[in-house]
């Protein structure tokens, strides 16, 4: 039984870990919070590791349990989480696939791409002076402290967890500028959500369906919202696959 290391980030992560240990795998999840651990918890054939890892530690995990591959299905905006698997996996030679989820298509006229948390700050105070911040809480306090936005009123929609209402408490956000809720949403609510705070510019990010990007934008385009979107960091791995089907494949036939 192949032993694989699967680090997952979001529902999508946690799925493809049932997806391959019902496939007889043997596989160890490597999640940064407990409240992900604790949705794997009672999955057979899966054991969970909680807590952030960097580069030298996923290294030293992969050498001294003997794992055969490294899967990574982090969230597609955490470019640093990858960029230390496949280092380490190069670092002791241990093949590595990345599942990346499909970004959602779009035809709305209103979105603005941008490549940056920077870059969306400053082109949204241009489009509008309520922004609308629905990237949840990495790299909050890029936006929050850019001078772009210091003379704009901010809603951020986050998860409602201890851990970022205190950090949004830190950067100095009120209880009216928090939306503290879990999704998915439905265009409908997004767009009373959107309403009741007052949009007049949408900022979200390419996440695909599973991350509510398409929701978040018809919502917009229902509003006539504009909406800057920030694109998916490139992560240069050599193996990417596009379905759970295709990882299972890429780990099988690795080795030959």
């Amino acid at each position: 039984m192949k032993k694989i290391f699967l680090i997952a980030g979001t529902e999508d992560g946690r799925k493809l870990a049932e997806f391959l240990a019902e496939r007889n795998f043997d596989v160890t999840v490597s999640v940064a919070g407990e409240y992900a651990g604790k949705l794997l918890e009672k999955s057979p054939n899966i054991k969970i590791h909680v807590g952030k890892l960097d580069g030298d530690e996923i290294a030293e995990i992969l050498e001294r349990e003997n794992f055969f591959a490294l899967a990574d299905a982090s969230h597609p905006y955490a470019a640093n989480v990858s960029e230390n698997a496949l280092n380490a996996c190069r670092a002791k030679k241990i093949p590595a696939v990345r599942f990346e989820r499909p970004e959602t298509e779009i035809s709305y006229k209103k979105v603005y791409p941008v490549s940056s948390y920077e870059e969306a700050a400053k082109k949204s105070a241009e489009l509008g002076k309520n922004i609308y911040l629905t990237t949840g809480s990495r790299n909050l306090k890029t936006f929050v402290k850019s001078d772009a936005v210091k003379n704009c009123n901010l809603t951020v929609r986050i998860l409602p967890t201890a851990e970022v209402l205190k950090e949004c408490e830190i950067l100095g956000l009120l209880p009216k500028q928090i939306v503290a809720i879990q999704g998915p949403f439905s265009a409908e609510l997004n767009a009373e959500l959107f309403k009741h705070a007052g949009a007049e510019v949408i900022v979200t990010k390419n996440s695909g369906k599973i991350g509510g990007a398409d929701t978040k934008i018809e919502a917009a385009e229902i509003l006539n919202l504009p909406v800057v979107l920030i694109n998916r960091p490139k992560i240069n791995f050599e193996n990417v696959a596009k379905s759970f089907e295709d990882v299972a494949k890429f780990i099988t036939n690795f080795g030959g």
